[in-house]
């Protein structure tokens, strides 16, 4: 056997043995808590043979607490560059049966890496988050490691989409590189997130509450808002990395790529002109409206359990990949609040961010009052809904379906925000606010003194509510003052976005000459 040859099975054995992680036992323990091992999951999501690995001899250097001992090739991540139905993809994923896949300095350099790659190539980066944290044996190194994960993410924001999955224990300061991605994805019964754990909320403040109570995957799916997506089995995650990938761009010099449309543009949905009930009070659902107006009735919905009152997500209208921002008239009558405006914020910005149209479906009472609104800054909330839309140049078309009232008329893309095209159904009713409230302020005088002489005050008030409603809850006042670009027929909604967003496929917009503008936080 000559020297080359025996070199040759040398390094084929290193690939053999890195390719193991922490040996054929730790991975046998990975499976048995239904998890699957960093190379079975990159393999599940990109194109079979694509994937390209980057120091996969790497290790680590320390040698404290008996940490020389422990030497693994790759050092708990596996990091190189792929592709995903034909497109370029840069992905890393923590190896838990590596130290747990606790970060190290050479870890983080890894990650650091990719990072860079992606940035330079302008190529999406999705991060797969297994991990203990940081490795303890390394103090500040592991620390400067994850500070220089998350100036990567912060650099990388609005320039190349970042996509976590949390697919397993993700605590401490790991948690601050899933919050600076664009979208988080958490697997339910195998991933957690939280800052500090149960056993320090035990003793700092004496609740006694399990991972999955204190940060699941249901957890920050319905009442923080911190993932975007959940998903059951881990091959459902890696599906919905793919499909959401379908609707945006590699970066932010591109756009979204445009697919086969077989769904007539012109297509009409008689049900639209009859969804608007009678009463104004009462709801309908507004996934209907959806599902009647894009293509194929096909919808990827962002954050479907978290502020429901407010629906986001991507769609397509003639193949084309659009935001779609909705009140849901079905959850809490559609109005705003704390959380409705941050999640319509962050999506909007998203989307302007990479060049994705949005269309706004507006049916909004009004903002949530009471005391647990304001003390929790409903006004710096919804200022940065307003700010959000008012920054964007993106393609943006507006529909008023029923009500627009008051402040949160302004805040959902109308006119003044810079929106495109503005239409309303015939049912859209747009005003300072609705008739019983408006009547109450108008009318109060009036009202006292009819019931001081002894006579209807509910007839009378009823009388100059219907005044109200006749002279205001339309769509033709605001028309009449350019407000509103058109009264279009329901029916044939599809179709009037359609022809706008190929009539806005040449927009060009800018911003004032700034360094960046101070959004309210």
């Amino acid at each position: 056997m000559t020297k080359q040859v025996e070199k040759i099975k040398q390094l084929i054995a290193k690939r053999e043995q890195a390719r193991l992680g922490g040996g054929e036992k730790a991975i046998e323990k990975q499976h048995a808590r239904g998890k699957y091992t960093a190379r079975e999951r990159i393999e599940m999501l990109v194109d079979a043979g694509s994937f390209e690995e980057y120091d996969m001899f790497k290790l680590h250097r320390c040698h404290n607490f008996g940490m020389e001992k422990k030497l693994y090739l790759g050092d708990g991540v596996v990091a190189g560059s792929a592709t995903i139905d034909g497109r370029l993809v840069y992905v890393y994923a923590q190896d838990f049966t590596v130290n747990g896949g606790s970060l190290s300095e050479t870890m983080a350099q890894k990650i650091c890496k990719v990072m860079d790659m992606a940035m330079k190539m302008g190529a999406p980066i999705i991060c797969m988050n297994d991990s203990g944290g940081a490795r303890i044996q390394e103090g500040i190194s592991a620390l400067a490691g994850y500070g220089e994960i998350f100036e990567r993410n912060i650099l990388a924001s609005g320039v190349i989409p970042q996509i976590s999955a949390i697919m397993g224990p993700c605590a401490g300061g790991a948690v601050y590189s899933p919050a600076l991605t664009d979208f988080t994805i958490m697997t339910e019964g195998t991933s957690y997130m939280f800052l500090t754990g149960p056993k320090v909320v035990k003793t700092v403040t004496g609740e006694d509450i399990d991972a999955e109570h204190l940060g699941g995957a249901s957890v920050h799916a319905s009442k923080s808002g911190v993932t975007h997506f959940t998903a059951k089995t881990e091959e459902e995650c890696m599906e919905l990395i793919k499909s959401l990938l379908s609707y945006i761009p590699s970066n932010n010099t591109e756009t979204a790529a445009r697919v086969e449309c077989t769904d007539p543009i012109d297509r009409k949905d008689d049900l639209l002109n009859e969804i608007i009930p009678e009463d104004p009070n009462q709801a309908y659902d507004m996934y209907k409206v959806i599902a009647s107006v894009v293509d194929n009735g096909e919808f990827l919905e962002v954050q479907p359990k978290f502020a429901k009152n407010i629906i986001t997500g991507f769609a397509r209208f003639n193949g084309q990949s659009v935001g779609v921002v909705a009140n849901q008239p079905a959850a809490y009558a559609g109005v705003l609040d704390v959380n409705a405006s941050r999640k319509g914020a962050r999506f909007v910005r998203f989307c302007d961010a990479f060049n994705i149209p949005i269309v706004s479906l507006v049916d909004v009472p009004g903002f949530l009052p009471g005391t647990g609104q304001e003390y929790n800054a409903v006004i710096l909330h919804g200022a940065q809904l307003l700010y959000a839309y008012g920054e964007a140049t993106v393609p943006k078309i507006t529909i008023n379906l029923r009500k627009s009232y008051g402040g949160s008329h302004i805040v959902m893309g109308c006119k003044q925000l810079r929106s495109d095209l503005n239409f309303a159904w015939p049912s859209a009713e747009i005003a300072v606010m609705g008739a019983s409230g408006a009547v109450a302020v108008l009318y109060g005088k009036e009202a006292k003194a009819v019931k001081d002489e002894g006579g209807d005050v509910k007839a009378f008030l009823a009388e100059k509510e219907g005044e109200y409603s006749e002279m205001f809850a339309n769509p033709y006042q605001a028309a009449q003052f350019g407000y509103i670009d058109d009264v279009i027929e329901p029916r044939n909604t599809r179709f009037r976005i359609c022809r706008g967003l190929a009539q806005l496929a040449t927009k060009r917009q800018g911003l004032p000459a700034k360094k960046h503008g101070c959004m309210p936080m």
